[in-house]
């Protein structure tokens, strides 16, 4: 694995955002790249109160092989960043269908360094993860961002910008065909004398939406699909008032939801209404393997602000993959990407679309990202242990061979 830098300023790495290039490689083939600037801004205690604290990715960040990975042995592809005194910023990728994403961002902060938390009343390492990215892109395209965005982990958050980023690569080099975020599709007005081109804004989160239990019965009465979770629709359309692409986070509201669908040997269908909303589920069984997936998602929507009814639908999905006779749980929240224009949100999920006996949910199967939230620290932490071995055996020989240069008389 490799880093390089690009350096955009020359002052000290605290609070300079610079470029950054790094690449994750397994052999002479570069599975992971990414070219970006980050800020990080921390948020820490000390002995009288809190205090902040902003750093950007210093240019002497490297990719650290041992943690990184392109995905072999059942691991999930991996590049993990250290840098400074035991900080370190990791983005684990996972693909579905046609799409690639960033799943879960983690930064790893060291409390004992006193040069960056002057201060701080706690010691050691920090770590949180975020599951919460919304970074993504067809297969065989590069991801490009160059407008901020800012994810939030804990007591930590970290700003993006100029980013351009490819997972599972065919090549060594970036994807000459682009995925561009929501913030920087612009649209370009009209109105005399010279056309302007504008930027759309980031969404402001809204609150987690709330948890709903739903429910499908067939046509004897009983409970034949069970699903619980909070849902977050995610949606770019053209704003009729802005005259441009804007990007919006709508909570579903189970109060205001009507529930249907229906059930079937090898297929079953959930379907929530709310107003001028409709989201269609459908989930597909292998009778072979006695596995079954969510296949599709659809959405309809006629916002007020919209200048066309939105309308997006796969297919070809494969998410929320489990056993029949089991439920499938997802505690962490996922992104569930259908189209470019549009991705589902899910939290605290459960779901059972197949064998549900006494209208109640089978015993679980977890999903990939509860497990990776107890694996991240884990392996980033074992990363940063043998970095510090590593830097305290240099020292020690650096020590031994200054000693060896004086004689007694």
């Amino acid at each position: 694995m490799t880093a390089i830098m690009a350096l955009c300023c020359s002052e000290l790495w605290r609070g300079c955002t610079q470029a950054v290039t790094l690449e994750v490689k397994e052999g002479n083939s570069t599975c992971i790249k990414a070219e970006l600037s980050a800020l990080l801004f921390i948020t820490y205690t000390t002995f009288n109160s809190t205090s902040n604290v902003s750093t950007s990715l210093p240019d002497s960040t490297s990719v650290d092989a041992a943690s990184s990975s392109c995905g072999a042995a059942g691991r999930p592809p991996w590049l993990v960043a250290v840098f400074g005194s035991g900080h370190a910023l990791g983005l684990s990728f996972a693909k579905n269908g046609s799409f690639y994403s960033i799943t879960n961002l983690t930064v790893q902060y060291n409390l004992s360094d006193t040069s960056l938390f002057p201060q701080s009343n706690g010691s050691g390492v920090v770590t949180v993860v975020s599951s919460s990215v919304g970074i993504w892109a067809p297969i065989n395209t590069t991801y490009r961002c160059a407008s901020p965005t800012t994810i939030r982990a804990g007591g930590a958050a970290i700003t993006f910008s100029a980013m351009r980023l490819e997972a599972y690569m065919p090549g060594n080099d970036l994807s000459p065909t682009e995925s561009v975020c929501a913030a920087d599709q612009t649209t370009t007005t009209t109105a005399p004398p010279t056309p302007t081109t504008t930027a759309a804004p980031a969404p402001t989160p809204p609150a987690t939406p709330a948890t709903g239990v739903f429910s499908v019965t067939n046509s004897s009465g009983t409970v034949c699909l069970l699903a619980k979770m909070g849902l977050q629709l995610n949606v770019s359309y053209v704003s009729q008032s802005q005259n441009k692409t804007v990007q919006e986070l709508v909570n579903v509201n189970p109060n205001l939801t009507v529930t249907s669908g229906s059930c079937g040997g090898t297929t079953a269908s959930l379907v929530l209404t709310q107003q001028t909303t409709t989201l269609n589920f459908t989930f597909s069984m292998n009778s072979t393997t006695s596995k079954y997936h969510l296949s599709g998602i659809n959405l309809l929507a006629n916002w007020s602000d919209m200048t066309a009814p939105f309308s997006a639908s796969n297919t070809s999905l494969d998410y929320l993959r489990s056993t029949l006779g089991r439920s499938y749980m997802c505690n962490t929240e996922q992104t569930l990407l259908v189209v470019p224009a549009f991705s589902l949100n899910a939290f605290r999920l459960q779901v059972q679309p197949f064998g549900v006996t006494s209208s109640q949910f089978a015993a679980a199967e977890e999903c990939q990202l509860d497990q990776d939230q107890m694996l991240i620290p884990i392996i980033v932490g074992a990363a940063l242990a043998g970095l510090v071995l590593i830097i305290l055996i240099a020292y020690l020989i650096g020590r031994k061979r200054s000693h060896a240069g004086y004689q007694t008389i």
